[in-house]
């Protein structure tokens, strides 16, 4: 499963700087505007303790995290929906990503240009909101035009579908994020179809020390159930650069915010981890919250999915407390599963197919 996540923000926010700590991937962060152009991409491994214990348990000759793409996106401006800035490149850009982290400016630096005329972390966010909800109206009007026509054939799926768009289109009139509403499964398949960028689930990042952050402000984003992390982004990426052991040697924290971010993103698509372990290799594998076995098996091949006939199951931990799969086995820890199992989070799977 390919994951992409985009990071947005305002010019001159630390997007940059964020994604080059990620990914310690060099790019270039000079302090201008619309520095980035084209996106910067860059692939990044999914922190897991469980591939690196059960590696070490089977003495895996290979360990193999599951990862995520961050896409480093050019800066937005007011006015973006318009063509302002880089406009319509940058919105294009947002399309292609699952889930989008938000950059958010608290810092304070006169050395660091500031596009907009103070620092307001809520109204920044505001723009960003309004410049996405503004080309999702553009899209959205034009899309219910053509399904109104259509719609005089009577077809049920049409109908089903500009009536989805039409609450769509109230929603962002009234300047809705949709992500932040409950659609059922057809509603969801449609909204999808049109890569609405209002319609990405998002995680807030605010560029700061706590101190630089109000109360009034931590309070907004509780309040209304907005994901957020509070993180320097320049310290982060300066002791990124740093070993875990030279952290604590420099009385830093062992392990970094970064992490934190990213699993959150993780998180932010409801997914979840299933593992497989052997002395080849210890992989984790990302599906779905809520997917069935045979789904598994077709993350790790398609003929598993197709000729799925059972799934051997243990949990992470009960493996590492028994082992081995053979303790595991003899105090019955190992389910044999069928194809209406809904897999969890830390299962150790084994698939067994008919081909």
């Amino acid at each position: 499963m390919s994951l992409h996540i985009g990071i947005v923000g305002l010019p001159n926010v630390g997007k940059s700087t964020l994604f080059q700590a990620i990914t310690k991937k060099q790019v270039d962060r000079s302090n201008y505007p619309f520095c980035t152009i084209d996106p910067n991409v860059g692939v990044v491994a999914v922190p897991d303790e469980r591939v690196d214990k059960l590696a070490d348990l089977m003495k895996s000759a290979k360990r193999i995290f599951t990862t995520i793409e961050f896409v480093d996106i050019a800066g937005l401006v007011e006015g973006a929906s318009q063509g302002e800035g880089l406009g319509n490149k940058f919105l294009a850009n947002i399309r292609e990503v699952d889930a989008i982290v938000y950059v958010l400016r608290a810092f304070k630096n006169d050395n660091i240009v500031n596009v907009r005329s103070k620092i307001d972390v809520l109204a920044d966010k505001e723009i960003l909101d309004t410049e996405m909800i503004l080309k999702d109206i553009e899209t959205v009007e034009k899309v219910i035009n053509g399904l109104e026509r259509d719609a005089k054939s009577g077809d049920k799926k049409i109908l089903k579908e500009l009536e989805t768009l039409r609450k769509v289109y109230e929603l962002l009139k009234d300047g809705k994020i949709i992500s932040e509403f409950e659609w059922d499964e057809e509603q969801n398949k449609i909204i999808r179809g049109y890569q609405l960028l209002s319609s990405k689930p998002r995680i807030y990042l605010i560029n700061g020390n706590e101190s630089d952050v109000s109360d009034e402000v931590k309070n907004v984003f509780n309040k209304n159930n907005w994901k957020f992390l509070v993180m320097n982004i320049l310290d982060q990426s300066e002791a990124s650069e740093l070993s875990s052991e030279e952290r604590e040697e420099f009385g830093l924290p062992k392990e970094l915010s970064l992490n934190d971010l990213i699993l959150a993103s993780y998180d932010l698509l409801d997914l979840i981890t299933f593992l497989t372990t052997g002395s080849d290799e210890t992989r984790a594998w990302t599906i779905k919250r809520g997917d069935k076995a045979p789904k598994a098996g077709g993350a790790i091949h398609s003929d598993f999915e197709e000729f799925f006939i059972r799934a051997e199951v243990v949990n992470w931990e009960k493996l590492l407390e028994c082992g081995s799969f053979v303790g595991a086995r003899e105090k019955g820890l190992i389910r044999t599963e069928g194809k209406e199992y809904v897999v969890n989070d830390g299962d150790v799977i084994e698939i067994k197919s008919g081909k």
